[in-house]
C-alpha cells in the first residue's frame, strides 16, 4: 500500500474517503450476516436434539413435542428467510462463493 499525498487526501473530502470503505464494509456485513447463519444453525441442531430427547420420554408429551417440532420449524424458516436477504443483498459475493465451491467439488 502507498500512502496518497497529504494534499490529495484533503482534497478526496469525506465522500471519497466514505466511497472507499464501501466494499470493505459490505464484505464486514457479509460476514456478520454468515456469522448470524451459524449461530441459527446451531440452534436448529440444539432443537432437534430437544425434539428426541422429547419423544424418547415415557410417557410421550405429545403437546411439549408440538411445541418443540413448532419452534424448530420456526428456527428452519427464519433461517432460510435470513439466508435470502443473504443472497438478495450480497448477490456478487454469493456468485463467487458458489463458483468456489463447484471448483472444490470437481477437484
Amino acid at each position: 500500500m502507498k500512502l496518497k499525498p497529504f494534499k490529495e487526501l484533503l482534497k478526496m473530502g469525506k465522500e471519497k474517503i466514505e466511497q472507499s470503505l464501501a466494499p470493505v464494509r459490505a464484505l464486514q456485513a457479509m460476514r456478520q450476516a454468515e456469522v448470524k447463519i451459524a449461530e441459527m444453525e446451531e440452534k436448529i441442531i440444539t432443537q432437534e436434539s430437544k425434539v428426541m430427547e422429547t419423544a424418547s420420554t415415557h410417557p410421550v408429551d405429545f403437546d411439549r413435542m408440538i411445541k418443540a417440532l413448532d419452534e424448530l420449524a420456526l428456527m428452519e424458516r427464519r433461517k432460510k428467510q435470513f439466508e435470502k436477504i443473504k443472497n438478495e443483498m450480497f448477490p456478487e459475493q454469493v456468485a463467487c462463493s458458489g463458483a468456489k465451491k463447484q471448483m472444490t467439488r470437481t477437484v
